[in-house]
């Protein structure tokens, strides 16, 4: 018997992603949009949550989702770490979406590090 997958995880880490105000979240926000428009994923709802070091420390929270899961993005602003993950299942590739956000990031931070991009199977089932 063989383990089917019916969706993907895409994990991105990066470093030297200092974000330097509290509308580089929305701008963040953007760039997933913009990622998921590019692909066959439907976005049903964006939210982006910034937070200013008082409670939680600077950075923001990001979220697109799609009719086939979500986008999202977590960063520690003053650290300059951000996470990406993508999740997706159906027709649409996580990796193009990975791609897309990969490539705006690094024109906006020359000095980005992805330290890991890990891709993992989801909705494993017998097949």
């Amino acid at each position: 018997m063989s383990i089917k997958a019916e969706g993907a995880h895409v994990l991105l880490d990066y470093t030297g992603a200092f974000f330097q105000s509290e509308t580089d979240g929305s701008w963040m926000l953007e760039r997933m949009r913009e990622a998921v428009a590019a692909t066959p994923a439907r976005e049903v709802h964006a939210h982006v949550e910034s937070f200013d070091g008082k409670v939680s420390p600077p950075g923001f929270a990001a979220v697109v989702l799609i009719d086939e899961s979500h986008v999202s993005a977590h960063s520690y602003a003053d650290r300059g770490l951000l996470a990406v993950d993508c999740f997706t299942c159906g027709a649409t590739d996580p990796d193009a979406v990975a791609d897309h956000l990969h490539e705006s990031l690094m024109r906006a931070f020359p000095e980005l590090v992805l330290e890991r991009r890990e891709r993992v199977n989801r909705f494993l089932h017998a097949g």
